[in-house]
Formats: structure tokens, sequence, C-alpha cells
């Protein structure tokens, strides 16, 4: 069934404030959100959720953003998986990018969503395959059975939005929240200036130091050291890679959070102290503790 015209021109809206918030979010500085307690007491780290709708329902109950005003919530890669349409097939994700959106406009100095592969490739139209079927293709059927003639048209409104989403977030005292890491820092180097000039056009390109940034999946305890070094962290934590308990941790440096499936995580962590990795990795919780048993 195709959405009304009152909630077509009311989803493209609020595409248009997220985007303004996008860009004025207090704690961004570049294409960084720095957290530090002055503006934060904690912060809901959480990872991949690939249109999972139980586990972004349990996120949002736990963060209790609105009676919690100083808790951040970290969230990354909602496009692409989770249920269909039934009618056409297509994908369904792209109904919880639109709740990440309100969700934005609703709290927009803590809610932060970073920019993953997923989310660049929607923006780019950059074609990605999977069990033999173009993830975008299903995405955009989704969005034609939802939005029928109007699809361009509020696909136009999701670009600024997704254009304009932080790259990282920084906790004070080293800890490193971003999708994922480049490969071969330790050979190659990193430019931080990625993390501080807007996104142009030529970022938007396949190769690119964009497209390295959020696709890399280098684990190495060398490349992860070089990364820290280069962004000045002591703990990294990222979502991009697929995990069968819910997080991995690759190495001395590395955390590897996964939220989405049943055994899908997220991460506590307090602004302000100083932890270990295996403080951190203490902290990490199941989103939904009864989901699989029995």
């Amino acid at each position: 069934m195709v959405a009304t015209i009152e909630y077509i021109e009311k989803m493209i809206e609020t595409f248009a404030l997220a985007h303004q918030a996008n860009a004025s979010t207090e704690a961004r500085l570049g294409n960084v959100v720095e957290l530090k307690p002055s503006l934060a007491d904690e912060v809901m780290i959480t990872a991949d959720l690939h249109g999972h709708r139980p586990n972004f329902n349990a996120i949002r109950r736990i963060a209790d953003l609105a009676n919690h005003p100083k808790r951040h919530l970290v969230i990354q890669e909602v496009c692409h998986g989770g249920p269909k349409y039934t009618t056409n097939g297509g994908c369904m994700s792209h109904m919880m990018l639109e709740d990440v959106a309100k969700l934005k406009v609703e709290f927009p100095h803590q809610v932060h969503f970073l920019m993953s592969n997923h989310e660049w490739a929607e923006l780019t139209d950059y074609p990605i395959l999977k069990n033999q079927q173009i993830l975008n293709l299903l995405f955009r059927s989704g969005m034609q059975e939802m939005y029928g003639p109007a699809t361009d048209t509020v696909r136009n409104a999701y670009l600024p939005f997704l254009r304009t989403l932080p790259l990282a977030v920084r906790v004070e005292h080293g800890i490193w929240i971003s999708h994922t890491l480049p490969e071969n820092v330790d050979r190659e180097g990193f430019n931080t200036k990625l993390l501080d000039t807007e996104i142009n056009d030529s970022d938007l390109e396949e190769n690119g130091p964009l497209f390295r940034f959020i696709w890399g999946r280098d684990f190495r305890q060398a490349n992860a050291e070089a990364f820290a070094s280069a962004v000045d962290a002591e703990i990294l934590i990222h979502g991009h890679e697929p995990t069968e308990a819910g997080f991995e941790v690759p190495n001395a440096v590395q955390i590897i959070l996964d939220s989405h499936g049943d055994k899908g995580t997220y991460m506590m962590v307090p602004i302000g102290k100083r932890f270990s990795q295996q403080d951190l990795v203490g902290r990490i919780k199941r989103l939904r503790p009864t989901a699989g048993s029995g």
C-alpha cells in the first residue's frame, strides 16, 4: 500500500531536519563527535543492525534517552536486511533508516548514526551483492512498495542526511568508535584530513579515502595499533564484521560488536574514565538476554 501524501511530506521534512541535526550536533568537530564529561555521562555503543527490528526496538528501550538527557547513543549500519514486503520481496530496512532519522530529530545531540559501508552504498548507488541478490535493488523495491511514484523524491531526501553522517565518535581517555578501520595503515599510513573536512564528491568514489575507511577488514595487531596511533586512541570499537557470539576481540587494541541477530550486543560506557580492553569487554551485554533460549 502506497503511503499517503501527508506521510510522504512528513518523511521528507524529517530527513531535512535530521540533516540539519547532523550538522549542528554540539559535540561534533569536523566529522568526529567528541564526547566529554561536560556533555555526556555515558554512551551506549551498538553496531550493525541490518534491519533487525527486535534489536532496534531493544536499543531504543535500553537507551531510554528521554529519561537520560546526558546519555548518548551510537548506531550504525541499519540498511539492507531484515523483513521483506510479501508483495514484491522488497527490503523493509528503509523503514529503520527512517526511524533513525526520526530519532536523530528527537534527540539531535544524543544520537550519533555513523557512516558505514552499507549507508555509503545507498548514498552512492554502489552495488552490494549477497546471496546472489543486489541489496540496493531490494532496498529500492521496498521503497517502491511504500512510496510508489514518490520513491525517487523520498530517496533524494535521504541523501543529504547520509552524506553528513559522522565518521566516528571519540570518547575521552582513549576510546575510538567507528564502523571499521582502513587496511594496511601500518604500511601506507592514514591521512586524518578525512576526519576534519566536509565530505565532497571525491569522497564518494570507489577506493578513495572514505571508501577505505568504511570497508576495511584488516584486524592485524600491527594495523590496529597503527590506526589507533593515527587517531590518538587506546581502544578501537568497531562493527562491520559478523560474529558468532555477538562480539570479537581480534587483537589487543580492538573490540568488534555485532548488534544483529539473537546474540546481538551493546556496550554502555561511562564518560571520563579510562578503561582497559578487558574492562570494556566486561561491559558487553546482550540486547535481548532471553533471545534464542529454550
